[in-house]
């Protein structure tokens, strides 16, 4: 697939006289999406990069879509698009009413209980969305990763340069947590129940000597749980929300063994 050429060809793409050469090739990036042909975000060289003209593809997309009636079972919905139907064949598991929209791309052996997944995602294998959990358009959940029950993953399409969420191989998401904004969870982290992170969130690290402070991004293997620090305002001082990691889990054993260790020994609620 000649990259360049769709992307200069997405580029030159006016609304106002779009062709019917134009929605065909609108089609068909969303189709190569929905087979998981090309993604959002990829990784390259160790860095996580944004393919702008497959976010301004989906945009373009949702203009020339039509609302209409969509049947599922007893269920009726009315909308732009219709969910997936090839669970089946992709070798997923999706518990009703799980949803994964059309446009987004799960790997063999993710499960999605009650949940939903949005257009231009990216869903590795042996990853679980629990129940009610929904993961946003564009982010990319890494493989063995679970979102535990209620986690909301932020969606992002304007602008189209701008970083979705990603969410690492073997992060643990507690219950509730929300991460939005772009906000990159490393490998192995380990999110407490209820801990909000957008991309301005104070992330300190307090399991040291002093406090080491990051923004936008969990290192990997890193234990995270909700906390507050002071802020001076004009009208007094109050205590504004933060996360705080608190250990770190063992690169040495087993993914789920050091899971488990983390959970115990941090005690996070999740």
């Amino acid at each position: 697939m000649n990259i360049e050429k769709f992307e200069n060809r997405v580029e030159n793409i006016d609304l106002d006289n779009i062709t019917q050469d134009d929605v065909d090739l609108i089609k068909e990036i969303i189709q190569k999406l929905d087979n998981g042909e090309i993604r959002v975000v990829e990784k390259i060289d160790n860095e996580w990069v944004v393919n702008e003209w497959v976010k301004k593809s989906i945009s373009l997309y949702f203009s020339i879509q039509n609302l209409k009636v969509i049947e599922s079972g007893d269920v009726i919905y009315f909308d732009k698009l219709e969910p997936k139907k090839n669970y089946e064949s992709l070798k997923i598991r999706v518990v009703p009413p799980g949803i994964v929209r059309y446009g987004a791309f799960c790997e063999p052996g993710v499960v999605v209980m009650p949940g939903f997944v949005n257009i231009g995602a990216y869903v590795s294998s042996g990853t679980m969305v629990d129940t009610w959990a929904t993961v946003g358009s564009c982010a990319y959940i890494g493989k063995n990763v679970h979102l535990s029950g209620g986690v909301g993953i932020g969606g992002v399409l304007e602008p189209p340069s701008a970083m979705p969420v990603i969410i690492e191989d073997g992060a643990f998401i507690g219950s509730r947590a929300i991460i939005v904004e772009g906000v990159r969870i490393g490998k192995g982290a380990v999110i407490g129940a209820n801990v909000t992170i957008t991309s301005s969130t104070p992330i300190i690290d307090v399991s040291g000597e002093e406090p080491i402070e990051y923004k936008g991004v969990v290192p990997e293997n890193s234990v995270v749980i909700p906390g507050t620090r002071p802020k001076t305002f004009p009208s007094g001082e109050y205590d504004v929300q933060c996360a705080l990691i608190i250990g770190k889990r063992k690169e040495s054993t087993n993914e789920k063994t050091s899971l488990n260790e983390a959970l115990r020994t941090f005690g996070v609620d999740v």
